[in-house]
């Protein structure tokens, strides 16, 4: 599901969650808990400790949601809280463990063949991924699983709009130098 398409403020109950109406916070949990999972599993490659972060980032934003302006940001905003959450997180650890790469859900309906080829693609791409630093991992995720813009993605990171492209294009270039020693 593409987040963009989804994250239509019309369609958010932003307001009516600043106003402590538990159905608003439901309504917002249920739209991004799971886009918030993946993107924190990915980024700290551990099941518990990401679960941890993604109910963290709900509850700081339930604590903080009075601080956010516009209420169509509310997607990066929440992101960015959990980018914040993983970056305390590798501070606490003194490494980050990359050992288990997630199923994917069997959706489609391929044969046994083409699901395992697709299953040992995906698995060594995410071997690959995981062995570039957390910042370049992260813009990766978040521009091309999540949808975000580099504008989002400059606010979610804390970081200048120049220094998302940079980071993005040296990612997308370690990732190719890495392709190609595999071959």
């Amino acid at each position: 599901m593409n987040m963009l398409e989804v994250a239509d403020h019309e369609q958010l109950p932003v307001t009516h969650a600043r106003d402590g109406n538990p159905a608003a916070w439901d309504t917002l949990f249920r739209r991004y808990q799971l886009p918030l999972y993946v993107y924190v599993f990915e980024l700290i490659r551990d099941e518990q400790p990401a679960l941890d972060i993604v109910q963290e980032t709900f509850i700081a934003a339930a604590r903080h949601i009075r601080t956010l302006r516009e209420d169509h940001k509310f997607g990066s905003w929440l992101f960015g809280i959990a980018h914040q959450k993983c970056l305390q997180h590798w501070r606490k650890r003194e490494e980050i463990l990359f050992d288990e790469i997630p199923e994917t859900p069997e959706e489609f309906e391929d044969s046994p063949h083409d699901l395992l080829i697709r299953r040992e693609q995906e698995a060594e791409f995410m071997k690959l991924l995981a062995q570039l630093p957390p910042a370049h991992r992260s813009v990766l995720l978040l521009h091309f699983v999540e949808d975000f813009s580099l504008a989002e993605i400059a606010q979610i990171t804390e970081c200048q709009t120049g220094t998302v492209k940079s980071r993005l294009h040296y990612a997308k270039k370690s990732l190719r130098k890495l392709l190609e020693e595999k071959k």
